[in-house]
């Protein structure tokens, strides 16, 4: 079994030095305005969370903190995520409100975001609407379109038809940040946009990279980097050992396949650009120190696996809702058998179906339905199971099982009085029309808010809420969508069995 053991792999004071001094470094080495392409999150990076313990969500901004003086921010959305409501899935939102939230969290620690880019841009509606918004609340937005022959032609790219053609971002700070939501939102052609808008002003200016997977100082095979191609498996990204860094210094080091296949253009096209180019390698344009922070390689070893099996069971659930074709899951399954792991070696797995097996032992002769079962780790190691019932959901059940547990409170106490429970019954059944009066998650957290009022058991239970942020969770069964907004907000490291808990389309 693969259990979380609370070990700390990861030193973000250690980091926090390294990355900064890597940045200024590279500004010294360009000597003027550098453009840093900033892969992965921003702000709230669970996936870097999970695979190094330890690892601060939002160090990241830290570092940007740490860097104040320096740094400008720009967003790029690609037009064809914002037309097709690409979701980001830890959040569970579109690209384009991740956007605004971004914007809003950044503003919130005090950055402002210089601009937002949507690129290649056609035109699209929902493109159009989300331009307006930003615009009309004061976000400057600036549209890139295609540029014919990208990225090969490097001759019309690095001209008045090429990047000469898109818009100039007004910046005046020495290093400027360029983010996304997600891969492949343009933030590379963005920076070598503005690179080249610079040089014509007579700016000196350089491009650099900044991607915190894969770790190019961790061997090829290493977990935490299998982890990644885990994580990007409906984009085929695999790791590599670099060609052009091994040939340049006779040093192995980890980068992946879209990097190396775009390295040589983007070697010419830097030079067209500047002049020169000051990398013989894909690794050398990175500034990423994640690496030297490591402080517990099992540990990390571990947290890696982990993700391996959870990235499974989210590509199997999206494969089960037709957001993703089969090939992820293959993928994966490749992975975890290089690894010797299966899904039963996520430890809530199997408690979580057990939990299922034993609601249709105990049901009522004659009960229709399916039965669900849920499990969760909390922090001490103890596993805990619930499951659903004509009054609750599975995940419901476990959350209170799982707080009664946490504060010392005995399994056989209420913590919502029945009549809280009848009160939104009835609300739900005669009122609003369902056809059940099972409270699903969102509806039990705000039924134990008001039960909380006047019952200091109730109370006690749940001020243990924000222990369960970072635990491991499983149910045998997709959540319904209040599921899904309670777990999320409680933030526990979800997975599902790749199963519908009811056969009817629509769920609200």
């Amino acid at each position: 079994m693969i259990r979380s053991n609370g070990a700390a792999a990861f030193d973000n004071e250690r980091y926090l030095a390294e990355q900064s001094e890597a940045i200024l470094e590279r500004m010294r080495k360009v000597g003027g305005k550098l453009y840093l392409e900033f892969g992965g999150k921003l702000l709230y990076d669970y996936h870097a969370s999970r695979v190094l313990p330890g690892f601060d969500p939002n160090v990241k901004m830290r570092l940007l903190h740490k860097l104040a003086g320096h740094t400008e921010i720009i967003l790029c959305v690609y037009a064809g995520d914002i037309a097709r409501r690409k979701v980001r899935a830890d959040f569970g939102i579109t690209y384009d409100a991740d956007t605004f939230k971004l914007i809003d969290d950044l503003r919130e620690r005090g950055v402002e975001v210089r601009g937002v880019v949507i690129t290649r841009y056609d035109d699209e509606p929902a493109a159009e609407t989300f331009a307006n918004k930003l615009d009309r609340r004061g976000v400057a937005v600036y549209t890139h379109r295609s540029i014919p022959g990208y990225p090969a032609d490097v001759s019309r790219i690095v001209s008045d038809d090429g990047f000469g053609a898109n818009p100039y971002i007004e910046t005046d700070a020495q290093l400027v940040v360029v983010n996304a939501p997600g891969p492949n939102s343009g933030k590379m052609a963005t920076c070598l946009s503005q690179v080249y808008h610079e040089h014509r002003r007579g700016v000196r200016a350089g491009y650099a990279k900044f991607e915190t997977f894969p770790i190019w100082n961790l061997s090829l095979r290493h977990p935490v980097n299998a982890a990644y191609e885990a994580a990007t498996a409906e984009l085929r990204d695999v790791n590599m050992i670099d060609p052009f860094h091994l040939e340049a210094y006779d040093t192995r080091s980890v980068n992946y396949n879209r990097d190396v296949e775009a390295f040589p253009l983007l070697k010419r096209t830097l030079e067209k650009i500047t002049g020169e180019s000051m990398y013989q390698s894909p690794t050398d344009m990175g500034v990423n120190r994640a690496g030297f922070a490591i402080i517990d390689d099992d540990a990390a070893r571990e947290a890696g696996r982990r993700e391996i099996v959870r990235r499974y069971f989210r590509y199997a659930c999206d494969e089960v809702l037709g957001l993703e074709d089969g090939d992820p899951v293959r993928r994966i399954e490749a992975l975890m058998e290089e690894f010797d792991l299966k899904p039963e070696h996520r430890t809530v797995v199997g408690p979580a179906r057990s939990a299922a097996d034993a609601a249709e032992t105990e049901a009522e002769t004659g009960h229709r339905g399916v039965f669900s079962g849920a499990a969760v780790e909390l922090a001490n190691g103890e596993i805990t199971t619930g499951h659903n019932s004509p009054l609750m959901h599975a995940s419901s059940a476990l959350v209170l099982n799982a707080i009664k547990i946490m504060a010392g409170i005995p399994k056989h106490l209420d913590l919502i009085s029945p009549a809280v429970i009848e009160s939104i019954g009835t609300l739900r059944k005669d009122l609003l029309g369902q056809d059940s009066i099972s409270l699903n998650l969102e509806e039990t957290l705000i039924a134990l808010s008001i039960s909380s009022t006047t019952n200091p058991t109730a109370q006690q239970a749940m001020q243990q809420l924000p222990k369960l942020s970072g635990c491991e969770l499983h149910l045998t069964h997709l959540p319904t969508p209040g599921d899904e907004r309670g777990l999320r907000r409680l933030g526990v490291n979800l997975t599902c069995d790749p199963k519908f808990a009811t056969d009817k389309l629509f769920m609200s």
